[in-house]
């Protein structure tokens, strides 16, 4: 049974509910600005919504800066809306080092389809997360999922630890490369090897194109060692060439994105990877909440005993008696 509203809301954030579960997509938008910002009574307002998920599928899109994964991406959107789907896109850009908002370049690449009906465009900052991927990324595919759409598109910025935390938010990962850039070792360096499940070379038109994708072959044949543990049905990630400016291999790619979640569907492997999902979002929950009681605990300490280094007591002794305030009941 769906919840649709807990204690934490507030008569405000109720109507938004009422206006989210009516379909309308500027409360879609204002719950997501919501959720990023951290406002109070957001995680009452995702709680509220946390029956409804499970319909969207959601595809990862990752790989390094230039690949084109932005113009695979419009291209999929394009694809996936002539056939009559909708859905939402999450774009996450860098942090502005003045706002900490996004830089919204993916929006603007994709402003075509950003008034599509049937479509919600959506770009978010990292705000320097530890691997590009903020806290709340989940938390806002949740809510497009949440709103019905049939499809939930997550790209991310291509640094850092981005491209490896996506498998975790994903029920499908695509790898994008391109030749001429060493992205073939690159990939095995970063660990993108051990997330993909469809692989893509985009800019297929190039020189070097054939070699990446030989390269990408042997690297698969090492990884597909019979006798490394795999926690999932045995599924041989297919590696595509594209030119997604000229829509070339857009479809092969949405056909391998489908038999990709019908291999999950039928060998019991999406179920798994959505509970993976759920835990690592329990534990992020939980590091958020906890980092907020450790926050306010330093602040009360300083006010309570502003010299408190003074008396020789030494850091972890200091730390121990906060981690002690923390950790008592409210």
């Amino acid at each position: 049974m769906t919840r649709e509203a807990t204690p934490d809301l507030t008569p405000t954030q109720r109507d938004l509910l009422a206006r989210f579960s009516a379909g309308e997509t500027l409360a879609l938008a204002r719950a997501i600005t919501l959720v990023e910002n951290e406002r109070p009574g957001f995680e009452g307002l995702l709680e509220a919504l946390h029956g409804r998920l499970g319909r969207a599928r959601r595809i990862g899109i990752t790989g390094p800066p230039g690949a084109g994964k932005s113009t695979l991406t419009a291209g999929l959107a394009r694809l996936f809306r002539d056939a009559g789907e909708t859905l939402g896109v999450i774009a996450v850009d860098p942090s502005s080092p003045f706002t900490g908002g996004a830089l919204l370049g993916d929006r603007i690449r994709m402003n075509d389809l950003a008034t599509e009906p049937g479509m919600f465009i959506r770009s978010m900052a990292s705000r320097g997360s530890h691997g590009g991927l903020s806290a709340t990324t989940r938390e806002a595919t949740d809510l497009m999922d949440a709103f019905g759409f049939d499809r939930v598109l997550l790209e991310t910025v291509g640094v850092g630890q981005s491209e490896l935390e996506i498998a975790s938010q994903a029920d499908t990962t695509v790898v994008v490369l391109v030749p001429e850039s060493g992205d073939g070792i690159q990939a095995m360096k970063a660990g993108l090897m051990e997330v993909a499940d469809v692989f893509v070379v985009n800019k297929a038109d190039r020189p070097g194109a054939d070699r990446l994708r030989q390269e990408i072959r042997m690297v698969g044949r090492l990884r597909a060692d019979p006798e490394t543990d795999a926690p999932e049905p045995r599924w041989d990630p297919p590696i595509l060439m594209t030119t997604a400016s000229s829509g070339e291999g857009i479809g092969d790619l949405a056909e391998a994105l489908d038999r990709h979640h019908a291999h999950l569907a039928s060998t019991g492997g999406l179920a798994a990877r959505r509970r993976s999902a759920a835990l690592e979002h329990t534990r992020l929950v939980l590091e958020r909440a906890m980092s907020r009681r450790a926050a306010r605990a330093w602040r009360e300490a300083l006010a309570a005993e502003p010299d408190f280094l003074e008396g020789g007591a030494s850091p972890y002794a200091i730390a121990r008696r906060i981690v002690a305030g923390i950790c008592r009941p409210d």
